[in-house]
């Protein structure tokens, strides 16, 4: 059966382009381009990941992503954050990676493989602080 993929991102051309290669990849994908189309298109149970720009216009990621854990618990998320945003809140709440932009797509791929197959338990875990955090994916700017 197809894993189902939520990609938040206000960007179009990223949208899109994720989309083709995410589909390519065998996944289904829903695409969404604020805050507002995240959190209505996210059906928990029906979606199986989400990759989710920090950057959303009208409430901004962050919001996205409150609402969408208060939902679904330990689900499992990619956030993407730009350039000069801060991943710190993110690997606090547990997120199962953080990637920077612009995505590397083998990268992106890889990560996402990881956790659609990791387990409930492990996510629990991570969100709890008993196992390493988030895996991170960040350019030199933000690793030092």
């Amino acid at each position: 059966m197809k894993k189902t993929i939520l990609i938040a991102d206000d960007d179009a051309s990223v949208r899109k382009a994720l989309g083709k290669v995410l589909g390519d990849e065998g996944y289904q994908v829903i695409l969404a381009a604020n805050d507002r189309e995240a959190i209505e298109r996210f059906e928990f149970g029906s979606v199986d990941l989400l990759l989710l720009d920090i950057g959303l216009p009208i409430r901004n990621g962050w919001n996205t992503l409150e609402r969408i854990t208060s939902q679904a618990l330990a689900f499992p998320i990619i956030i993407v954050i730009g350039k000069a945003n801060p991943c710190d809140m993110a690997v606090a709440a547990g997120i199962g990676a953080v990637m920077e932009k612009p995505l590397d797509v083998p990268q992106l791929l890889k990560m996402i493989e990881g956790l659609l197959d990791e387990s409930r338990d492990v996510r629990l875990r991570r969100l709890c602080g008993c196992i390493p955090s988030a895996r991170q994916l960040l350019g030199p700017k933000l690793q030092g």
